[in-house]
C-alpha cells in the first residue's frame, strides 16, 4: 500500500491545479483519473470549451508555478459585453458592457481552450517530483477513519491518505462513497460548444447575448488560421440543441450567425460541435471525515458569467490556504470543518444566482423578455450596482 499526504481523485482542469498547487506547496501527492487527458485540439474526445481564468484564479495559478506555462496562450479579457435581443427580430435591443477598467488595472481574466489547459499542466506536473499523476486509473472505493483515508484504486492497488480531494465530477464515486448527498436541478437544457473564426475582430470583449432557449456567449480566443477567433457556448432546450448538433455544416453557420446577430460577421466553424447537458447542482456538504469536495463534485452551475471553473479554484485556494496554515493537522476533521463553513455559503449564493439568471435567460415568452431587458437597463444605470456586480463576478465580494 503506497502512502501519500493527498490523494487527488479526478484529472481534469480543477484536479490537476490541485495536484500542482498542492505539489508546489510540497506535499506528497498522487493524482488519478480514468481517462487519459487527450491533449490535442482536433481528436475524438477532445474538449473543445474554454475556461476564462478570473483575476483570483489567475493568481492562484501563478502562485502554483502554471501561468508561466499558459500567459502566452491566453486570450485576455477587457469588457464583458451583455445584449438582450429578445425583440421580434434577432438584433440588438439593449448592449450594455462592464469594463475591467472600472474596477481593476488588470482584465477581468483570461481565456485559455480546455485541451491546451490539461496539455500544459500535465507537462508541468512531470516537473515535480513529488506529485504522481496516474492517468488511466481510477477510484473505486473510500474508507475512511479518523487518522487516514484507504483509497482502491481500478488497478487493483490501494493507496493509504491523510486527505483525500475529490475532483471527479458531478457524478463523483469518492462523494458518493462517503455517502454525501446533493440537490439537483435540471433545466432541460443543452449546451453547444465550438469554436468559430469571423470577419469583425473581438477586441477581447466577452459578449453574451440574450434571446431564448439560454444564453449564446462568444469568449475571445487567440486567432486561428489568421482570422479572428472565438469560442461558443450555445445554450437551447434540449430538443433545438440536439437539432443544430445535427445540421449541415452550412445551415449551422447560417443559424449561429443569426443567434449571434451578426455582430461578429458571417460565423465559421473552425472545430467540431460537442454538447452536453445543463445542470446546477451543490453537495449537502463540501466535506466528510477526511475527504474534501472541490469543483463539480461540490456544485455544477451552467456555463453563465465564467463563474463554474472559477468556483472550483477559489475551493482550492480556500483548501490550501489551511493546509499551509497548519500541515500538521492535514485532513482533520477541524480543517476540514474549517474548509466546508469558509465555502459553503459563497457556493450556495453563487447556486442560486446563477440559477436565476439561467432561469431569465430562457424567458420564451415576449412579456418575460421584456421584462429581462428593461432590468437589464435598470441595472447597468446604477453605478454601484454595477460595480458590485463586477466584483462579485470577480470574487471580492
Amino acid at each position: 500500500m503506497r502512502d501519500c499526504d493527498i490523494l487527488i481523485s479526478g484529472g481534469g482542469i480543477a484536479g490537476l491545479t490541485a495536484a500542482a498547487a498542492f505539489g508546489a506547496a510540497g506535499f506528497d501527492v498522487i493524482c488519478v483519473d480514468p481517462d487519459p487527458p487527450i491533449t490535442e485540439r482536433d481528436v475524438d474526445g477532445s474538449d473543445l470549451r474554454t475556461t476564462a481564468f478570473l483575476q483570483p484564479a489567475q493568481e492562484l495559478l501563478d502562485r502554483c508555478g502554471l501561468w508561466a506555462r499558459l500567459a502566452d496562450h491566453a486570450a485576455p479579457l477587457q469588457i464583458m459585453r451583455i445584449v438582450d435581443a429578445g425583440g421580434e427580430t434577432p438584433e440588438p435591443r439593449v448592449v450594455r458592457d462592464f469594463n475591467a477598467a472600472d474596477i481593476s488595472d488588470r482584465p477581468f481574466g483570461w481565456n485559455l481552450p480546455n485541451w491546451l489547459l490539461r496539455r500544459e499542466m500535465v507537462a508541468h506536473l512531470a516537473t515535480l517530483p513529488n506529485v504522481d499523476f496516474r492517468p488511466g486509473t481510477g477510484t473505486n472505493s473510500l474508507f475512511t477513519r479518523e487518522i487516514e483515508a484507504r483509497v482502491g484504486l481500478t488497478d487493483g492497488s490501494r493507496i493509504r491518505a491523510r486527505m483525500v480531494v475529490a475532483a471527479d465530477g458531478r457524478n463523483s464515486p469518492m462523494r458518493e462513497a462517503a455517502g454525501i448527498g446533493v440537490h439537483t436541478l435540471r433545466y432541460g437544457q443543452k449546451a453547444l460548444a465550438f469554436a468559430v473564426t469571423h470577419p469583425i475582430p473581438h477586441d477581447n470583449v466577452s459578449t453574451e447575448i440574450h434571446r431564448s432557449g439560454g444564453p449564446f456567449t462568444l469568449v475571445p480566443l487567440p486567432d486561428h488560421d489568421g482570422q479572428p477567433s472565438s469560442a461558443i457556448v450555445w445554450m437551447e432546450r434540449g430538443p433545438r440543441a440536439l437539432e443544430l448538433l445535427n445540421m449541415e455544416p452550412d445551415a449551422f453557420e447560417q443559424a449561429m450567425t443569426e443567434r449571434s446577430c451578426g455582430l461578429f460577421g458571417p460565423l465559421r466553424l473552425a472545430s467540431r460541435r460537442t454538447i452536453w447537458s445543463i445542470i446546477s447542482q451543490r453537495a449537502e456538504r463540501l466535506a466528510g471525515q477526511r475527504l474534501a469536495l472541490i469543483a463539480e463534485a461540490a456544485h455544477v452551475v451552467p456555463p453563465i458569467g465564467a463563474q463554474g471553473l472559477n468556483m472550483s479554484l477559489r475551493d482550492l485556494a480556500t483548501l490550501l490556504d489551511l493546509a499551509q496554515a497548519r500541515p500538521e493537522g492535514l485532513g482533520d476533521a477541524a480543517m476540514l470543518e474549517a474548509y466546508h463553513k469558509a465555502r459553503i455559503r459563497d457556493v450556495e449564493l453563487r447556486v442560486w444566482g446563477i440559477d436565476l439568471l439561467n432561469r431569465t435567460s430562457m424567458a420564451s415568452a415576449r412579456p418575460l423578455r421584456d421584462i429581462r431587458a428593461m432590468g437589464l437597463n435598470a441595472f447597468y444605470s446604477l453605478p454601484v450596482v454595477r460595480r458590485t456586480l463586477m466584483e462579485m463576478g470577480l470574487g471580492v465580494h
